[in-house]
């Protein structure tokens, strides 16, 4: 079995790794992200289909059922990613302290992706996407803690576009399935098809990956208090790390309305049936895709120059303006640019919003902050889908049937503002000193 050697002092002691990784073991790193999103995407629209074309909501009342499907998510979510994560840090195993996390939980999410696939009503469907958040979960803590547990400081904002590309695939992995299944009218085909790409991603990770640092010493302390830490109010002291999370919780529920309520703004505000509404999505998906991938690597690559935060901003105003274009466009081009633009704000935030907290966090309790920070990203889901949702069924009955996603949309485009204004009181670590100082270890 191949690994990558990560074994230094640096590495050791729960700082950030000296040696420098092939791009080869960066991307099989990274690979798992793909798999995971694809979960995320795929199940997001195959919601979305089930409540605007397969009866299992009312016109009326699509945004609250799925702002009630949504409400579990978040709190499970919000729980156990990172209370798993933290626990992770301290797991003694022969895998390592993250594997073993990340095997249990995506065999569980194939168990309950066949329930999602096959459910028949909505209460059912909303029962099994609550059980697959407790399953991916388990997964997903312990893996974002894992990725900086092998990264040198050289490497982070590669490392960082690399994990906003395997999203991006994940997203057009999920989204393509999906799209695929409504147009053959098989549309739980497309589920069982993502449950095997996470399969996939899983076992190249965990066959090909190191185990990567050692575990943290528990002290004697009982798990229990092991899974209390998570949650401690120490991480408050971190400042940055707190505005930062802030940060990323607004800018993601502005993307978040966008992508969860697509099909609603077809269906209402453009008149479109189901197939043309998932073939228009599709389109919309290659012009965020492509998008994505032009801005992402020069995003990084800039960031390592001038900062992260600088980008962000940047990410922030094109983001809103690509919201506003959709909410107030009269006809589809128009959304298509707004597509455009969004895709290049979220490919900006993906390649280095993820640095910026890797630079931030302390390496040791790295599943723990990850953990905590991905709470902003599960949560402004359910936030997103709330707000949004119950501004589309307030203003579509208020206005006029079509008048509620165009709302929505304006209210993303007000998120990203703010998620910009709050990134301010961040104070961004000088890279380069911790590069040299890396260089100086390893010479």
């Amino acid at each position: 079995m191949e690994t990558v050697p990560t074994e230094s002092p640096a590495a050791v002691a729960g700082e950030r790794p000296i040696v420098e990784l092939p791009i080869g073991h960066l991307v099989r790193i990274s690979l798992y992200w793909l798999g995971l999103t694809a979960i995320d995407g795929a199940v997001g629209l195959f919601i979305q289909n089930r409540l605007n074309f397969g009866g299992f909501a009312g016109s009326l009342d699509i945004g609250r059922t799925a702002f009630l499907i949504s409400i579990p998510v978040a709190v499970l979510s919000i729980l156990i990613q990172p209370t798993v994560g933290a626990i992770s840090d301290y797991t003694v195993s022969r895998w390592g302290r993250r594997k073993p996390y990340i095997v249990f939980g995506s065999l569980l999410d194939l168990v309950f992706l066949a329930g999602i696939a096959t459910a028949n009503n909505v209460v059912i469907l909303g029962a099994f996407v609550a059980l697959l958040t407790v399953s991916t979960n388990i997964a997903r803590g312990p893996f974002q803690g894992y990725v900086p547990d092998l990264i040198a400081e050289r490497q982070v904002g590669m490392a960082s576009a690399l994990v906003g590309l395997m999203q991006i695939l994940g997203n057009v992995t999920g989204f393509l399935l999906v799209t695929i299944g409504v147009a053959i009218g098989r549309i739980e085909l497309a589920i069982a098809a993502v449950a095997i790409v996470e399969l996939i991603t899983m076992v190249a990770v965990v066959i090909r990956v190191s185990p990567g640092l050692a575990p943290r010493d528990r002290a004697g302390r009982s798990w229990t208090d092991i899974a209390k830490t998570a949650w401690g109010t120490d991480i408050l002291k971190e400042r940055s790390y707190v505005w930062l999370v802030a940060s990323r919780f607004f800018f993601l529920m502005g993307g978040g309305i966008l992508v969860n309520f697509v099909i609603a703004y077809l269906k209402t505000s453009h008149g479109q049936l189901e197939q043309e509404a998932n073939g228009t999505n599709f389109m919309i998906l290659i012009i965020v895709v492509l998008a994505n991938l032009i801005a992402i690597i020069p995003s990084a690559r800039i960031s390592d120059r001038i900062g992260r935060k600088p980008v962000i901003y940047a990410s922030c105003v094109v983001g809103s303006v690509g919201l506003v274009i959709a909410g107030l466009g009269p006809s589809v081009p128009f959304a298509l640019i707004g597509a455009a633009l969004f895709g290049a704000s979220a490919g900006t935030f993906l390649a280095v919003d993820w640095a910026l907290i890797t630079d931030i966090i302390p390496r040791a309790s790295s599943g723990r902050y990850m953990g905590l920070s991905n709470v902003a990203t599960s949560s402004s889901t359910v936030f997103a889908v709330m707000t949004g949702g119950l501004l589309i069924d307030f203003v579509n009955s208020w206005i006029g049937l079509g008048s509620g996603p165009r709302a929505a949309y304006l209210l993303g485009a007000a998120y990203y503002i703010v998620a910009m204004f709050l990134l301010r009181p961040v104070v961004e670590p000088d890279r380069r000193s911790a590069t040299r100082e890396a260089s100086a270890v390893a010479a």
